[in-house]
């Protein structure tokens, strides 16, 4: 049940964070809407900060004992 738990808490945010850019946005339609869409390198930032966000969960359970 913790490996099911971590593997679930590792998952959930990047889901999460892959559902808002998967969106479809305007990037010129408003101050409203993500401006790092028209950014050249906004695709390869988003997925750097993925994977930080995924390898940093993994060294925090790491270190707490549940992996």
């Amino acid at each position: 049940m913790r490996i099911l738990t971590v593997i679930s808490a590792i998952f959930i945010p990047l889901t999460f964070v892959a559902g808002i850019y998967g969106m479809n946005f305007d990037p010129e339609a408003g101050p409203l809407s993500m401006p790092e869409l028209s950014h050249p390198l906004g695709y390869v930032i988003c997925l750097s900060g993925m994977a930080f966000i995924g390898i940093g969960m993994v060294i925090w359970f790491k270190k707490r004992r549940w992996l």
